[in-house]
């Protein structure tokens, strides 16, 4: 059995804070007092940011798994504890050399990401090769080669020179993969050739294997058992700076919604009027790719997934004012407007997602469950043109308004009563119009 955890003492203004909270319990059985020992300590410097891979992202795992334990939740799929461990592979560029035409070309020209441990290219009718021109989409190209996945060699204008850095960079520092498939190659080669005559490309990586858990919990349907609700939220973030100075604590991304998925899975397990099995899940890894939700994915019949309400930074009033929450992809599902209907009746409202041209539907946990279908959306309350914590150091627990997150978790549960009881079942997801996974990057 996992020891207590004891929670950090408080700074002079987060004891303010905490005490301007309600201090008991609301109409709906939710605590403030729980809700706020929960953030505490998630959001704590104890925590270093709750970094995947680190030390500090398994001291996290453990206290909600004892809080899902305290709860008195069963483990999912028959799994020995509520950590749903899994592997991710990192992929790293260690050499590549690429000569066209007789010309070698400098590495500051060159860029690559591949998932094979080798590549090595003299033939041009066993690759693809594309040319983007000055005034093509570099991008567009790029996105639709990494959907199809193969062996692709890319020669760019140099008037791209600058996205060109961008890419390179970003592949110098390596591939993050759930699975060990080889599913394409594609380098990339700053130029202003347009034709390949002869070539030479030999390319190697290094593969390293780390494991990282989900902390995952179920209470089980009472009539409706096989019918699955999901409640989520990513658990990790950000770790310390390079120097091990300043932490990002990640208060409200996502100890917050953590937090919400730890507290209404206490709420639901008090009522113990669930028709439908109800699934609680903390994923890992969504600030490196969302490898957690993936996984998850994996392990059973999306089919069977009615809904998932994925909580993502709930600790500040949204622009609709203090306690109200907003939704991601509202028009993919009529999740929303079944929410808002049993919401009404309380003045209460989930409003549709007020910044289209962030792309929030595919930012997190969410869009993994939307590509198989599932009612997938995500709730939150901040204020994304406004907020000045977001992955900073500052994001902790003191930049938070906890008596509007409080109010937002009340709503989720007033919100989703119908859909916990079997008595509202959404819309699915159009998968033809979700955006998939590149299979290379």
């Amino acid at each position: 059995m996992t020891k207590p955890f004891k929670l950090l003492a408080l700074s002079t203004l987060i004891a303010a804070t905490l005490s301007a909270c309600i201090s008991t319990t609301n109409a709906v059985g939710l605590s403030s007092e729980q809700v706020t020992k929960d953030i505490t300590y998630l959001a704590s410097d104890e925590l270093k940011g709750r970094a995947n891979f680190s030390p500090e992202i398994e001291m996290a795992a453990d206290y909600i798994s004892q809080r899902f334990s305290e709860i008195g939740l069963k483990t999912f799929n028959g799994l020995s504890s509520y950590k749903q461990t899994f592997s991710i592979t990192s992929i790293t560029p260690k050499s590549l050399n690429v000569t066209i035409n007789n010309h070698a070309f400098s590495s500051e020209n060159l860029a690559f990401a591949s998932t094979k441990s080798s590549i090595n290219w003299q033939d041009t009718s066993t690759i693809n090769t594309l040319v983007v021109g000055e005034k093509d989409d570099m991008r567009t190209a790029l996105r639709k080669l990494n959907n199809q996945g193969g062996e692709h060699l890319v020669l760019i204008n140099k008037a791209h020179k600058d996205l060109f850095a961008r890419y390179q960079n970003y592949f110098n520092k390596g591939l993050t993969k759930l699975s060990l498939k080889e599913t394409g190659s594609l380098v990339l080669v700053l130029t202003n050739e347009t034709k390949v005559n002869s070539l030479n490309v030999s390319a190697a990586t290094e593969k390293s294997t780390k494991s990282l858990s989900n902390v995952v919990a179920v209470l089980p349907g009472k009539t409706k058992p096989n019918e699955l609700v999901l409640f989520s939220a990513h658990y990790d973030h950000l770790g310390e700076d390079e120097n091990g100075k300043a932490i990002f604590n990640g208060a409200d991304d996502d100890a917050s919604g953590t937090t919400a998925v730890i507290n209404l899975a206490d709420y639901f397990s008090k009522k113990q009027n669930n028709a439908r099995t109800l699934v609680f899940s903390a994923f890992t890894a969504e600030e490196i790719g969302g490898f957690g939700s993936r996984y998850f994915s994996q392990q059973l019949n999306p089919d069977d997934v009615v809904a998932m309400v994925n909580i993502e930074m709930i600790g500040k009033p949204s622009k609709f004012g203090a306690g109200t929450i907003w939704m991601t992809g509202m028009e993919r599902s009529n999740l929303g407007e079944l929410l808002n209907k049993s919401l009404k009746p309380h003045n209460m409202k989930v409003y549709k997602d007020p910044y289209p041209e962030q792309g929030l539907f595919y930012r997190s946990d969410n869009a993994t469950l939307a590509r198989l279908g599932v009612p997938a959306h995500s709730f939150s309350s901040t204020q994304l043109d406004k907020d000045q914590h977001y992955h900073q150091t500052s994001d902790d627990i003191s930049s938070l308004d906890l008596n509007s997150m409080f109010k937002v978790i009340e709503s989720l549960s007033i919100a989703t009563e119908d859909l916990v009881n079997g008595k509202i079942t959404p819309t699915r997801v159009d998968t033809s119009k979700v955006r998939g996974h590149g299979k290379i990057y």
